[in-house]
C-alpha cells in the first residue's frame, strides 16, 4: 500500500512535556476558577471555605465551617449549580467547534455553519412569543434544544445529494438556514409584546443567572455524550484531515464520519445554549488557540479544548458578574465583544508571520 504523506501542518512535533504542561495548566486554572467563581458574588465567601464546603461533602472534615450567614446554602443552591454548568457548558461550545473544524477541515468553522445556534434561538423565541408553556419553566429551553436539532436535520438532509453531502453544499445551507431562523427571529420579535421583547433580548445576550441543579443534570450528560463520541472519532478525523480521497484509501467512511460528527455536534450544542442562551466565539476561538498550542492531533486536541473552554467561560462568567457593581453583564456579549477583537488579531498575526493567509 502507497504510504499517504501527511501535510506540513500534520508533522509538526509538539513536545510531550509541552502538552502535558498545558494539561496541568488548564487543569489547575479550571479549579482555581472553580473555587474563585463559587466564592464570589454580593455575599463573598473565602476559598478556603469554598474547599471546606466540598471536602464536607466528601466526608473529609477540615474543621474551616462557613462564617457568611447562609453560605452554606449559597454555595450549594445558586453559588455551585451555576459554576459547573458554566464549566459544562464551556466544554461543550469548544468541542462542538474541534468537531466542526475537523470535519470541515477549517479552522474558522463553529457550530453556527450548520444552523445549530439559530436554530435554538428560533425555537426558544417561539416559545416565548407563542406562549407553548406546556413544560412549564423547562419550555423555553425544551424549545431551544429541539429548534437546534430541527434547524441542523434541514440543513444536513437539504445538502445531502445522491447519498453523499459535499462541505460547500452543507455550508451554504448552513447559511440558508441561519437566514431563515434569524428571519423568524425577527418576526416573532415583532409580534411579541413588550415584556416577550424583553425576554428575547436577554436570551439572545446570554445568561447563567438563576441556574439550578436540575439543569445541570439535564446539560451534562448531552455533553459528556458529544465529548466522549469526540474522542471515539479523533483518530478519524486526523485521518480526513489527508483530504476525503486520501480518508476513503486508508477505510474512513467520510459519509457517516460526517453524519455522525454533525449529530453530536447538534446534541451537544443545543443542550450547550438551552440553558443560557447564545453565547458566541468560544467555540471558534478556543479550539482555533488550542490547536496552535498542542497541533492538529484531535486525541489531544479534544481534551485540551474542553479544558479550555471550561476555563476561558468560566473566567467571562465571573467577569460578568464582577465588572459592573450590582449588575450582571450578559455573558454572551461579553464574549463577543472580548472574542471578536481577539480574534481579528489572531488572524493578522497569523498573516504576519507566515506572509499571507494560509
Amino acid at each position: 500500500m502507497t504510504q499517504v504523506q501527511l501535510p506540513p501542518v500534520e508533522r509538526r512535533r509538539h513536545s510531550a512535556g509541552g502538552v502535558t504542561t498545558l494539561f496541568l495548566v488548564l487543569a489547575l486554572a479550571l479549579v482555581v476558577l472553580l473555587v474563585v467563581s463559587a466564592g464570589t458574588g454580593q455575599l463573598a465567601i473565602p476559598a478556603n471555605e469554598v474547599l471546606s464546603s466540598v471536602l464536607r461533602r466528601i466526608g473529609i472534615e477540615t474543621g474551616v465551617p462557613v462564617t457568611a450567614p447562609n453560605g452554606e446554602i449559597a454555595l450549594w443552591n445558586v453559588r455551585f449549580p451555576r459554576v459547573v454548568l458554566v464549566a459544562v457548558v464551556g466544554a461543550g461550545l469548544a468541542v462542538g467547534g474541534v468537531l466542526m473544524q475537523g470535519v470541515f477541515g477549517n479552522p474558522l468553522a463553529d457550530p453556527s455553519v450548520v444552523g445549530v445556534s439559530s436554530g435554538a434561538a428560533a425555537g426558544a423565541v417561539l416559545v416565548i412569543v407563542l406562549g407553548w408553556q406546556a413544560l412549564g419553566e423547562w419550555g423555553i429551553a425544551t424549545g431551544a434544544f429541539v429548534g437546534g436539532l430541527v434547524a441542523t436535520i434541514i440543513a444536513y438532509t437539504t445538502a445531502r445529494s445522491a447519498g453523499r453531502t459535499e462541505v460547500v453544499t452543507l455550508v451554504l445551507t448552513g447559511i440558508a438556514v441561519n437566514a431563515v431562523a434569524g428571519a423568524i427571529v425577527a418576526f416573532m420579535s415583532f409580534l411579541g409584546d413588550t415584556a416577550a421583547r424583553e425576554q428575547i433580548v436577554f436570551w439572545q445576550l446570554g445568561s447563567f443567572n438563576g441556574t439550578r441543579w436540575a439543569q445541570v443534570w439535564v446539560a451534562l450528560p448531552l455533553i459528556v455524550l458529544g465529548i466522549v463520541g469526540a474522542l471515539v472519532v479523533a483518530r478519524q478525523l486526523d485521518l480526513l484531515a489527508l483530504g476525503e480521497r486520501s480518508a476513503r484509501h486508508v477505510g474512513v467512511d467520510v459519509e457517516s464520519l460526517r453524519l455522525v460528527v454533525i449529530v453530536l455536534v447538534a446534541v451537544t450544542t443545543s443542550a450547550a445554549v438551552a440553558f443560557c442562551g447564545i453565547i458566541g466565539f468560544v467555540g471558534l476561538v478556543v479550539p482555533h488557540v488550542v490547536r496552535m498550542l498542542v497541533g492538529p492531533g484531535h486525541r489531544v486536541l479534544v481534551p485540551a479544548s474542553v479544558l479550555a473552554g471550561s476555563v476561558v467561560l468560566l473566567a467571562a462568567d465571573l467577569a460578568a458578574r464582577t465588572l459592573v457593581p450590582y449588575a450582571e453583564l450578559p455573558i454572551g456579549m461579553l464574549t463577543a465583544l472580548i472574542g471578536g477583537p481577539f480574534f481579528f488579531w489572531l488572524l493578522r498575526s497569523t498573516r504576519n508571520r507566515s506572509g499571507g493567509w494560509s
